[in-house]
């Protein structure tokens, strides 16, 4: 028996109980106030992380599953810890099962693309005020050869030795100062100001360098080291991202957990799997194989062959209602729609069809105003065929050259099939 056939015959977990837990799951959501409280690393600071342990984007994989950017930057990470010396040594380490491989959403963390976080690199440390909990991301590592994009060289390495022993101290110091950065905040005037908040995060990025400069120049700090780290910020328009992902983790964590919810609370890749979690079915992944991007734009020399299946845990911005269901507020991501503004507009509209509310907090310019669509309803998906549509980059599928595109994916519809099916069968609703 179908979930709306149920309804109609009165079983005990009726449409009523459905809206009232997944009103409950957006009422925990909207009341969530991420606030950027400090700079740590992630041994001292991530629950359950160790000296040997690697955490990675998307739901569980093993290591011969993954794909070759995200096995890059685990190597890479290994070479960072000093755990190995090379490529050869980081595979041997990781083939004698002496490294751990974990997801970031089983240690309240997030990260873009490969999702990378190993033991000493700094993290940002990001508090929901309404309720203490505390989500965790790398700082953004920026373009070229990074990590994030499974793109590893010395320069690579250098960055990040950087980040750890120059950056994050500098940083921690300037955090502290301001009292803590509220996010939502800065995320709403990103909005009004063009940011579709996944791949567009140039406004967002310069609201924050604007709140955190005059501190920066305040610290006792050779006047050199702090004008370093202001360009270093302000040379990276995607410096915003990983701060964005910890805020809409708090938020889809606090909706998660809520008997009968059918709010979905994670959608998360790592390059093989695509996976969601929905609030009212516990902790299981929904799994399929990961998208490729077929709406995208791609660098010179590169074209869709070239592109490895979509990877990240920035999906998470989608779920919370911002990247993709807000395309209407960036007109610079138009080209990645396809048919240009119009078709932007059409996409966040398509997105109001799957979803539960408009949230007050992000008002689209272009919508008069109307919130972002928020709050994707399980039931909605599978009975519309309407899927996520998620912004996104592309890496390489094995050259390691890193980026080499950004575009639009949607979400694989077997996950939701999926999950819909174990709801019925959690809450006695299949025939």
């Amino acid at each position: 028996m179908s979930i709306k056939g149920a309804e109609k015959h009165g079983f005990r977990y009726t449409g009523d109980r459905i809206r009232e837990a997944n009103a409950s799951s957006l009422e925990r959501l909207l009341s969530t106030e991420p606030v950027l409280s400090d700079v740590d690393t992630a041994l001292s600071a991530i629950p359950g992380m160790t000296p040997d342990t690697i955490l990675h984007a998307g739901p569980p994989v093993t290591w011969q599953r993954m794909c070759d950017p995200m096995k890059r930057a685990v190597r890479g990470a290994l070479i960072f810890e000093g755990l190995a010396s090379d490529d050869k040594g980081a595979e041997a380490l990781i083939k004698s099962k002496k490294i751990k491989l974990s997801p970031n959403h089983y240690h309240d963390a997030a990260g873009p693309m490969t999702g990378i976080i190993s033991a000493s690199m700094p993290v940002i440390v990001t508090k929901d005020a309404a309720r203490g909990k505390t989500v965790y991301s790398t700082f953004n590592e920026g373009g070229g050869k990074v990590l994030w994009f499974g793109s590893v060289g010395e320069e690579t390495i250098k960055r990040l030795r950087w980040m750890r022993d120059v950056f994050a101290p500098v940083m921690k110091r300037a955090v502290r100062m301001t009292g803590g950065i509220p996010v939502w905040g800065i995320l709403a005037q990103g909005i009004q100001m063009g940011d579709e908040c996944h791949n567009r995060h140039a406004a967002s990025t310069n609201i924050f360098l604007k709140i955190i400069a005059e501190t920066l120049f305040k610290l006792d700090l050779p006047r050199e080291r702090a004008l370093e780290v202001y360009k270093f910020i302000a040379g990276n328009s995607h410096f915003f991202l990983n701060i964005s992902m910890t805020a809409c983790k708090l938020a889809m964590d606090a909706a998660h957990g809520i008997e009968d919810s059918t709010i979905v609370t994670a959608m998360s890749r790592n390059g093989t799997d695509f996976g969601i979690r929905v609030s009212g079915l516990g902790d299981t992944w929904f799994t399929a194989p990961a998208p490729y991007l077929i709406d995208a734009l791609y660098n010179p020399g590169y074209s869709a062959e070239d592109g490895a299946p979509d990877i990240g845990d920035s999906s998470i911005i989608e779920t919370m209602g911002l990247g993709g269901f807000a395309i209407a507020a960036a007109p610079s991501m138009a080209a990645f729609a396809g048919g240009g503004v119009a078709e932007s507009i059409s996409i966040t509209k398509r997105m109001q069809l799957i979803t539960t509310l408009r949230n007050p907090k992000f008002g689209i310019p272009a919508l008069d105003f109307e919130g972002t669509p928020t709050g994707i309803d399980l039931r909605k998906v599978v009975e519309t065929g309407i899927l996520p549509s998620i912004n996104s980059a592309v890496v390489h599928k094995s050259s390691g050259a890193g980026q080499i595109g950004a575009g639009i994916v949607k979400a694989p519809y077997d996950c939701f099939v999926k999950a819909i099916s174990a709801y019925g069968q959690r809450y006695k609703l299949a025939a």
